[in-house]
């Protein structure tokens, strides 16, 4: 790789998606040393390849660590070609001008290229069957970066990812527990809930790690029904003195809350063989979501804090 050092903390990295809730999280965690070079939505359209050429060229990176996306799931019901621009063409183009440049590429993916019909944790070597456009594009983006053959290229599928920032399931729900009576949540589609804070410090580690290529499954540890996930939130809220009163949250079938696009109604990633590889071990999402929400509580500009916005 062009000007690339012995020392992992001597890389420079381009950033892609930084200004998403997990590229924040990424260049919050970001290692010592290590030169971050950030592009977010507004500084590089993704669905032009002439422009990602010529942010490579001008971030001259040693490594590439894309964490952006086209994430609107429902509305990629109607806006599939676009998604696939953002979650598959662009992929391609970085994977193609990665191979050429002899550059790491390291691309978040999603457990949404799985169909969530089986009664096992989903693995690596699974074949993706999505069951939505969203899901598609994701599938098209990793089939486009492994087609190359890039010994450089790592894809990294996770979900349920929420942050402290940003607009998430976490958010929401802390949202309406402060506007609603009650709530009412699905049940019955399960996964485990997965912060962005512990995930890009897995992405760190990984990332700066050449030794590892293909494809990794992680998330939190643990399993929850979104259900379960609201009421957790409400609880650790409460816990933090977050929320004023309780509000009776009520669990629903994912009938009973039509949507545009399907819901894989289980997306468990089995983590065995990344844990094997990596020799990391991910920490329980209750923990995890504790975390979330101090940090949340800490925000002097958070909505509701006396700083932040009402």
């Amino acid at each position: 790789m062009k000007n690339r050092a012995a020392d992992p903390s001597a890389r420079r990295v381009l950033l892609l998606g930084a200004g998403g809730q997990l590229g924040r999280a990424l260049w919050e965690f970001r290692p010592s040393g290590v030169e971050v070079v950030r592009s977010a939505r507004d500084d590089l359209d993704l669905t032009r390849p002439v422009d990602i050429e010529a942010a490579l060229k001008a971030a001259s990176p040693d490594l590439i660590l894309n964490a952006a996306a086209y994430t609107a799931v429902d509305r990629a019901e109607r806006e599939f070609e676009l998604a696939c621009a953002v979650n598959a063409e662009a992929p391609a183009a970085l994977a193609r001008l990665a191979r050429a440049g002899g550059i790491r590429l390291v691309h978040v993916s999603t457990d949404f290229v799985f169909p969530g019909d089986r009664g096992r944790p989903w693995r690596p070597e699974d074949p993706p069957r999505p069951v939505n456009r969203y899901g598609e594009s994701k599938a098209e983006g990793e089939k486009a970066i492994q087609s190359l053959g890039h010994s450089l290229a790592l894809i990294v599928r996770t979900g349920w990812v929420y942050a402290p920032w940003g607009h998430n399931f976490f958010r929401t729900i802390l949202r309406l527990l402060g506007e609603r009576e009650e709530l009412h949540v699905i049940d019955d589609q399960v996964g485990t809930p997965t912060s962005a804070l512990s995930l890009a410090r897995f992405l760190w580690a990984v990332a700066l790690r050449e030794d590892l290529s293909g494809i990794l499954h992680w998330s939190d540890a643990g399993v929850a029904s979104w259900y379960d996930f609201a009421c957790a939130i409400e609880e650790e809220a409460r816990n933090a003195g977050l929320l004023k009163r309780l509000v009776p949250i009520h669990p629903i079938p994912t009938e009973a809350y039509p949507l545009p696009a399907r819901r894989p109604f289980q997306a468990i990633l089995d983590k065995s063989e990344t844990i094997a590889r990596t020799g990391l071990e991910p920490v329980h999402w209750r923990t995890a979501l504790s975390q979330v929400v101090r940090r949340f509580a800490e925000d002097p500009n958070r909505p509701g804090s006396r700083t932040g916005k009402s």
